[in-house]
C-alpha cells in the first residue's frame, strides 16, 4: 500500500514468486559473508585485549559489540531469506492453483502438472497451505471496499427509474464474482462478427516522443469532436512500425450508429463481438497496422475488454496493455505486461469479479488499486479523470516494476517518424 493505493502482481499476490526468489537467493549469499566478519571481529578482538599496547588504544567493549550486532544481522538475513522463500512458495500456489482454474479442459498434460506441484508445495511446509488460506481470505475481503458506498445519493438519488438499486448491483457484482463471468480464460476469443463498421480519420497529427508516464498516457485520449479511437504509428529506424492505441469506453449516445454503446458492453461481456471491437481492429489497420506488428494498448471500460481480445485473437502483437476500469480480467501471456487500474469501488471494474487471486502477464505486471471516491456519485469512481488519478499515485509510488513499462515505452524514442490519428467509428 502506498499513498492510498495498493500495488499488487495479481489479485492476492504481492510480488512475482520468482522475483521474491531471486530476493531471497540473494539474501542467502550475504549471510555467509556475514558470518565471515562477525568471526573476523571477535578474532580482532581477541588479538587486540592479548596486546596491552593495543587494548588500551581501541574501545574493546564497542568493538565487541560490533561483532554481535553482525552476529544478529547474519541471523536476521538468514531468517529474511527463510521466510522469504517461504512467501514466494505461498505465492506460487496461489497462482497455481488460479492457473488451474482458468486452463482449459483438453490441456490435461498442463494440469496434471500443475496438480504435481501444488502437491509439492503443500508438503513442503504446514505453514504455506494456511498463509494461503489468510491471503485468499483477505482478498475476498478487500476486493469490493468502497462499493456499497455507491449510489449512497440521499433524497435526489432516490425514485423509481432513477438508478438501479444497491442491492440489486451488488447482487450482479456476487454473482460475477461467483461465477467468474468476468475472468477470461487462456486465449478467449470472441465469437460472431460486429460489424459492418467505418472508421473515418478526423485529425492527424504528429507526436513529439511516447509517454513517460501512465498519467500522459491516459491524457492521450482522443478529443476531437466524436472520435473514440486514437492511434499512434511509430516508424522505427529498420522500418518496421509500432503502433499505440487510445481507446475510450462507452459513450453517452442513444444514436444507433454508435459503436461504442451499451449493446456492444452487453456482447462483449457475453464474449460477443461487439461492433466496437471491430471498429478498434479496422482502426488500427487504417493507420496502417498489419498481423504481427507491435500494439501498445490504453483502454478504459468497454474498450479495456477490446484490449483483452485484441492481445488473444487479432494477430497484432500486444506487448503492453494499460487498463482503467476493466469490467474483465484477462489471462496473458508470460511475455506481455499488463497494468490493471481498477477501484474497489467502481461497479463496472467489479463486473471482473475482483479479479483473479493469481498474476498474469509478466513479472513486471501489475494490478493498482484504491478506494477511487469515497463521496461516490453517479459513479465518479468509474471516471477517467479519478483513473488518472489513480495513474499519477501509481507514477509517483517509486515502485520499480513501472520501470519495466518506461522502459517499453521508451523503446518509442527510437522512432524517426510519429504519426498521430484520431477516428471516429459507425456502425453502418
Amino acid at each position: 500500500m502506498s499513498d492510498g493505493i495498493d500495488i499488487t502482481h495479481g489479485g492476492a499476490i504481492a510480488v512475482d514468486p520468482d522475483a521474491l526468489r531471486a530476493v531471497a537467493t540473494a539474501l542467502g549469499a550475504i549471510a555467509p559473508t556475514l558470518a565471515d566478519a562477525a568471526a573476523a571481529v571477535r578474532s580482532a578482538h581477541g588479538f587486540i585485549v592479548a596486546t596491552p599496547e593495543l587494548s588500551a588504544q581501541v574501545d574493546t567493549v564497542a568493538l565487541w559489540a560490533s561483532g554481535q550486532r553482525i552476529d544478529a544481522l547474519h541471523v536476521e538475513c538468514l531468517t529474511a531469506s527463510a521466510n522469504t522463500l517461504l512467501m514466494a512458495d505461498v505465492y506460487e500456489l496461489v497462482e497455481l492453483r488460479a492457473q488451474l482454474s482458468a486452463l482449459a479442459v483438453q490441456d490435461t498434460a498442463h494440469a496434471f502438472a500443475i496438480d504435481a506441484r501444488i502437491a509439492q508445495l503443500e508438503r513442503s511446509d504446514p505453514r504455506v497451505v494456511e498463509m494461503e488460506k489468510w491471503l485468499l481470505a483477505n482478498w475476498h475481503a478487500k476486493r469490493f471496499e468502497g462499493l456499497d458506498g455507491q449510489l449512497d445519493m440521499g433524497p435526489m438519488g432516490t425514485g423509481p427509474g432513477v438508478v438501479p438499486d444497491l442491492g440489486t448491483l451488488l447482487g450482479v457484482v456476487a454473482a460475477a464474482a461467483a461465477t467468474g463471468s468476468g475472468r477470461l480464460s487462456p486465449n478467449a476469443t470472441l465469437s460472431g462478427s460486429g460489424g459492418p463498421v467505418s472508421v473515418t480519420p478526423v485529425r492527424t497529427g504528429t507526436q513529439i516522443a511516447p509517454p513517460t508516464s501512465l498519467a500522459e498516457a491516459l491524457r492521450r485520449f482522443p478529443d476531437a469532436t466524436g472520435a473514440q479511437l486514437k492511434v499512434e504509428k511509430y516508424t522505427m529506424p529498420d522500418g518496421t512500425n509500432r503502433f499505440v492505441l487510445y481507446a475510450k469506453g462507452t459513450q453517452p449516445s442513444l444514436d444507433p450508429k454508435e459503436p461504442f454503446d451499451l449493446k456492444s458492453n452487453l456482447d462483449l461481456y457475453a464474449g460477443q463481438e461487439s461492433a466496437s471491437y471491430a471498429a478498434t481492429v479496422e482502426a488500427l489497420e487504417a493507420a496502417g497496422a498489419q498481423p504481427g506488428d507491435e500494439v501498445h494498448v490504453y483502454a478504459h471500460s468497454q474498450s479495456a475488454m477490446n484490449a483483452a481480445y485484441l492481445s488473444t485473437q487479432s494477430g497484432f502483437d500486444v506487448t503492453v496493455q494499460v487498463t482503467a476500469g476493466s469490467p474483465v480480467h484477462p489471462v496473458v501471456a508470460e511475455d506481455q505486461l499488463l497494468i490493471e487500474l481498477r477501484h474497489t469501488d467502481d461497479f463496472v471494474s467489479s463486473l471482473a469479479g475482483g479479479g483473479a487471486p493469481g498474476g498474469t502477464g509478466s513479472a513486471d505486471s501489475v494490478v493498482v488499486t484504491r478506494d477511487g471516491d469515497p463521496f461516490d456519485v453517479v459513479f465518479p469512481a468509474h471516471m477517467m479523470e479519478s483513473y488518472t488519478e489513480t495513474a499519477e499515485m501509481a507514477d509517483e509510488s517509486g515502485d520499480v516494476r513501472l520501470e519495466a513499462w518506461l522502459a517499453k515505452a521508451g523503446e518509442l524514442n527510437e522512432a524517426v517518424a510519429i504519426e498521430s490519428t484520431e477516428y471516429v467509428a459507425r456502425r453502418r
